[in-house]
């Protein structure tokens, strides 16, 4: 069931009307049933996935639990904590990896047998469909478990609250990945109509509907144009697409994100922000802390920070080189690497050297993960590579950006400097975008190179562009649209959050203003010449 579907519009009115009717002992439980409709509307089978993920979490987590006051030594203690913690992962990360991972991980075998030992194997295509948000409900069911071994949440003992936890339905199928600490928790008090949250969540949602079907799915029909036959619209007209793309992704997301936070917030639960103004960033990192917030703050949390992080918690080496005092004073406890440490510190040396490198390779692992997460196929990872080092590659020449900015007497607060480097961020982030919107890491090269060797910049002026599936008045409804976004996402930077603007109006003005945003909705949207019915693009994640 889309959010963009009438079927949602009949659902979520019916869910929330029942919601509020219920007594209190039963509106977790309606939750929970409405929570897995909304899932089966796919493929009902699948629900038994979503099932046995809440059910061996769950038990991980009493299982945690009780280990932690078993009468055993501390060594004793923390191997059975780690060996629960361990067949937790190993069985959610076993069912996403075939569903996911067998074709991609059986070809990429096959290649390296052929390549490397000349050995060709002839390796079938099994007909697996990939069950929808299967890796977002999995991070966050795993992150439950993480939560519990490090007592940052006592285990759930209800299995229907810690089922709907799982099962959510705003944002089962593509997020935001919730924490224990934060959903959980809500979960536990059964709400009350609210009309503050009613009203916020209804603005929340009528956003995210704009960006997704007035801009996301309109951008849609011109990238999709250019990148199907890339070979036909070669150079510029593959410039402006990708940098439509960028937008496109944005709003698809952003807008799932915003419906999910308003549905969630109509029922007195509140969801953390997914996005702040991401292509308003001045660096790469900065673009990563505000980009798809809930995902990159599970790996800094469930994948950096226990490679080491920046290894800022190490204890201070002696000499460079000086091996035998970095192994007597390198804490055991930081990292999962450390089995290699004595081969690694022998070769990049101690002290600030070790630190440095050990950071560097924790983030480049954490953005390969990032990108086998988004998808099975090379093109995922070689974009998630590149993100990982452009941050590395950023560190490195930040002492040459300093010296150049001194040596030029450059104003870092200068609004020209500042939209050089958003300009320049901009720009490294949508190269990557190409490798993640190509078919394929082979069309993404060409690509590129398309881009780089065909110069036909005439077609930004001679009409070409609105032969790409956008006629004229589309187009630049397009263009009007993400200047509205350009605006909303300007004041989000300057702490402005336009839907308390407007609540704090006449309450004749919220309505016209509603009615007036549906329309516009309806009519540029679902009714608009050009709309495009796509699903949300991170449901296939």
């Amino acid at each position: 069931m889309l959010f963009n579907s009438i079927e949602f519009l009949i659902f979520f009115p019916i869910v929330i009307c029942v919601y509020f009717i219920l007594p209190k002992k039963f509106k977790q439980l309606w939750l929970l049933i409405a929570s897995y409709y909304f899932y089966m509307c796919w493929n009902a089978k699948y629900a038994l996935l979503l099932l046995f993920s809440t059910v061996v979490t769950f038990c991980s987590g009493l299982m945690l639990e009780k280990a932690k006051h078993i009468e055993a030594g501390e060594k004793d203690k923390k191997k059975i904590l780690n060996a629960i913690v361990a067949g937790s992962f190993i069985l959610n990360l076993a069912v996403l990896f075939f569903f996911k991972y067998t074709n991609f991980a059986l070809q990429a075998l096959s290649g390296f047998l052929s390549r490397a030992l000349y050995i060709y194997i002839d390796v079938p295509v099994f007909d697996i469909v990939l069950p929808v948000g299967i890796s977002f409900y999995t991070f966050q069911a795993l992150s439950y478990t993480m939560d519990v071994y490090r007592n940052e949440i006592y285990a759930e003992k209800n299995f229907i609250r810690y089922a709907l936890f799982v099962s959510f339905f705003p944002q089962l199928v593509a997020g935001p990945i919730e924490r224990s600490k934060n959903l959980l928790k809500q979960l536990n008090v059964p709400k009350k109509f609210c009309f503050e949250n009613f009203r916020e969540g209804l603005l929340l949602m009528l956003w995210g509907y704009f960006l997704k079907v007035v801009i996301a799915d309109r951008i849609a029909v011109f990238v999709d144009t250019v990148y199907n036959d890339y070979a036909t619209y070669a150079g510029w007209y593959l410039i402006i697409a990708t940098m439509l793309f960028a937008v496109q992704i944005y709003c698809d997301f952003y807008g799932y994100s915003s419906i999910a936070v308003g549905t969630a917030k109509v029922l007195g639960i509140k969801l953390m922000e997914n996005f702040n103004a991401p292509y308003f960033s001045a660096t790469v990192s900065q673009f990563w802390r505000n980009w798809h917030i809930s995902l990159t703050s599970w790996f800094r949390d469930y994948l950096y920070i226990p490679l080491g992080g920046n290894c800022s918690n190490i204890a201070k080496y002696g000499k460079v080189g000086n091996t035998d005092e970095i192994k007597a004073n390198y804490d055991t406890k930081v990292g999962i690497i450390e089995q290699y440490r004595d081969i690694f510190i022998t070769i990049v040396g101690g002290g600030a050297n070790y630190r440095r490198i050990r950071k560097y390779l924790n983030k480049i692992i954490v953005f390969l993960v990032s990108g086998l997460w988004h998808g099975a196929d090379f093109s995922y990872i070689a974009w998630g590579g590149i993100n990982g080092l452009y941050q590395v590659i950023g560190e490195m020449l930040q002492p040459v950006r300093d010296k150049a900015v001194s040596v030029l007497k450059l104003n870092r607060d200068s609004i020209g400097h500042r939209l050089a480097k958003i300009f320049v961020t901009f720009a490294l982030i949508d190269f990557s975008w190409i490798f993640f919107r190509a078919s394929g890491i082979s069309d993404a090269i060409m690509i590129i190179k398309s881009i780089f060797t065909v110069r036909n910049p005439w077609i930004l002026f001679d009409g070409s562009l609105y032969k790409c599936g956008l006629d004229i008045k589309n187009f630049h409804l397009m263009i009007i649209s993400i200047a509205v976004l350009a605006f909303a996402d300007l004041c989000k930077c300057r702490n402005i959050r336009l839907r308390d603007v407007i609540i704090r109006q006449d309450y004749w003005f919220r309505w016209i203003f509603v009615a007036a945003a549906v329309t516009f909705i309806l009519t540029f949207g679902i009714w608009g010449a050009n709309y495009n019915a796509a699903n949300f693009i991170y449901f296939q994640f």
